[in-house]
């Protein structure tokens, strides 16, 4: 089967319990942290936090416009999460590990994802994994930010 798989890796200054929250709340974090303009849109469907949530993801990439049906699984509560597109042959997983003993976190976005037949395969093969690693790194950016300003309102009085 033809397909492909990217992923980026980043240590987050912040507790693993604080960045997993941001990846399994879809109804608000979530959808904070998804850089523009490549998401132009995330439709919670079912459910809105972890596991059983259902999503509608719409991406734009240099012209090329994709919707996803995502459902949300968490193999492993707390650590991974899975969104999957079974129809389109789409897997993208967030594990959250801890690091500088709980108060930072690596955090890990990876995707699998099957590619068209022939030419057109062979294509999406050279350019969407460099592209992928380019969202998955703002995304990872925008993470650290939101983390970091949820911190300082909590400690704000």
């Amino acid at each position: 089967m033809n397909q492909y798989e990217v992923k980026v890796s980043r240590v987050i200054d912040a507790p693993p319990a604080a960045v997993y929250a941001v990846f399994a709340d879809y109804r608000h974090s979530h959808t904070a942290v998804l850089p523009k303009p490549y998401f132009t849109g995330m439709t919670v469907q079912k459910g809105g936090v972890g596991a059983g949530t259902e999503i509608t993801v719409h991406m734009s990439v240099f012209g090329s416009k994709v919707t996803y049906q995502m459902a949300v699984s968490e193999p492993e509560p707390g650590r991974v999460l899975l969104e999957e597109d079974k129809a389109a042959g789409v897997r993208t997983i967030f594990t959250v590990e801890p690091r500088k003993d709980g108060q930072a976190s690596q955090v890990t976005i990876s995707t699998q994802a099957r590619t068209s037949p022939g030419l057109r395969g062979l294509v999406e093969k050279l350019i969407t994994p460099p592209i992928s690693r380019k969202i998955y790194r703002e995304e990872l950016e925008l993470v650290a930010q939101f983390v970091k300003n949820e911190a300082k309102e909590q400690v704000a009085p």
